[in-house]
């Protein structure tokens, strides 16, 4: 592993855990050598995770679209900072330069981001793995919920597990370090439709 994507959001969230979570995770991937992909912004959780790591010698790339380089903020001393024509394009950019996703505190770009890109691993678009970064047990509920979507039938137990919950950005890494994606067979066939 060369570099993980880390979805998060442009907000500062609730309470300070949050930007704490962020620095954390910053400072140990520029630790484990590892560089980090993410959305560009300067502000709020985005900003506290690539300052962290890049005040620790580490490599961050940012991709940001155009239309939002002014509304996030780009941030303007990354390694790297991409300026992309849409967001079609940044995911497709986070997914091609990284070798695992994490979803830090955010709202509804980070859930997108982290569930579009769990999606495609299921597909076998791709092998890498996806993970939840559940600081102050902000993901818990979540958690909760996909649990249920596999007893009621909706996401097979085999593809359940290429989701990686952990609270601690260490131990997510380690899982992430001896991830194997599970093979998936086609998981609906005529004969389970009828």
């Amino acid at each position: 592993m060369k570099r993980i994507c880390v979805y998060c959001g442009s907000s500062p969230g609730r309470i300070p855990a949050y930007a704490a979570g962020a620095r954390h995770l910053g400072r140990l991937l520029a630790a484990r050598g590892l560089g980090v992909v993410y959305g560009g912004a300067g502000v709020g959780i985005m900003g506290e995770l690539a300052n962290a790591a890049l005040a620790e010698g580490g490599e961050v790339v940012g991709i940001i679209p155009e239309a939002l380089a002014v509304k996030e903020v780009a941030h303007p001393n990354l390694t790297e900072q991409h300026v992309v024509a849409s967001m079609h394009e940044r995911k497709a950019m986070m997914v091609e330069l990284s070798d695992g996703f994490i979803a830090m505190p955010g709202g509804w770009g980070t859930f997108e981001e982290i569930f579009e890109v769990l999606t495609w691993a299921q597909l076998g678009f791709h092998p890498k793995p996806c993970g939840l970064l559940n600081i102050a047990g902000y993901y818990g509920h979540l958690h909760a919920f996909l649990e249920h979507a596999v007893e009621e039938g909706f996401v097979p137990p085999v593809c359940r597990s290429m989701l990686i919950v952990e609270s601690d950005p260490e131990r997510l890494l380690e899982r992430f370090a001896g991830y194997e994606a599970p093979k998936v067979r086609k998981w609906i066939t005529r004969e389970e439709e009828t």
